[in-house]
């Protein structure tokens, strides 16, 4: 009876260590059918990451369960939960979505050049003095308008109109356009209410500056876990 009883459970050991154990997904991110190279794959749940090749396909480690971050800056964000289904099939394929091209501002200016009316019997028309070798042409238009004063009034107006400030990229609208809005409230637990300040706090951190120029989600995420931490904490201080 205890070597029945000893082999049920070491069976069920067996098949519960078999189920935890991480294996090699094979998969390929597409577009529109057309293959999507150095999208970042990032399994969330063991936090480690891997790349697509110029074929859109990946390997990457995983258990059931595990959640699955598809991200690269010209696509919206994709999220896979893995099922024991993708892990069996062990081929999956991902189709991600362009985002909208986003068109540079453009500035119309409106030249006012004055008019010219035709001469009538009582203008007094003044003319341009004769050249003083008629053979030889110097460049210029006999009779005709003063181009380069046109020219000089039209670089004026379109170095204004060029005058276009950009803001720069802070940590706050990097993480928003990055990192899905149920992280902070499912991860993070935060109350919708404050994670405007909580994104704040984190700009103040000098840690922000350098994401901000990577550009690299896992360790935006890391960053976020680690300053909900701080975050947390100084709440509680606060409030005792």
């Amino acid at each position: 009876m205890k070597v029945k009883l000893l082999t049920t459970i070491s069976f069920f050991t067996y098949q519960l260590s078999i189920s935890q154990t991480e294996k090699l997904l094979n998969g390929k991110v597409l577009s529109q059918n057309v293959p999507l190279n150095k999208v970042e794959v990032i399994n969330k749940t063991a936090k480690t990451s891997t790349r697509t090749n110029e074929l859109g396909e990946f390997s990457i480690l995983v258990k059931e369960r595990d959640s699955l971050l598809f991200f690269s800056k010209d696509y919206f964000f994709k999220r896979l939960k893995i099922s024991q289904e993708n892990i069996d099939q062990n081929n999956i394929s991902v189709n991600m979505i362009l985002k909208p091209e986003e068109l540079d501002e453009i500035v119309i200016t409106n030249i006012k050049l004055p008019h010219v009316g035709a001469a009538d019997e009582n203008s007094t028309v003044i003319s341009k003095p004769a050249l003083s070798n008629p053979g030889v042409y110097t460049g210029g238009i006999t009779n005709g308008a003063d181009l380069l004063a046109i020219f000089s009034l039209f670089m004026k107006k379109d170095k204004k109109a060029k005058k276009i400030k950009s803001k720069e990229l802070d940590f706050k609208k990097l993480a928003e356009a990055t990192v899905p809005m149920d992280f902070f409230t499912n991860d993070l637990k935060l109350k919708p209410e404050e994670k405007d300040l909580f994104l704040q706090f984190c700009d103040a951190d000098p840690k922000a500056e350098i994401l901000v120029q990577q550009k690299n989600l896992l360790y935006t995420m890391d960053f976020l876990y680690a300053k909900n931490r701080e975050f947390k904490k100084l709440n509680s201080e606060t409030k005792n």
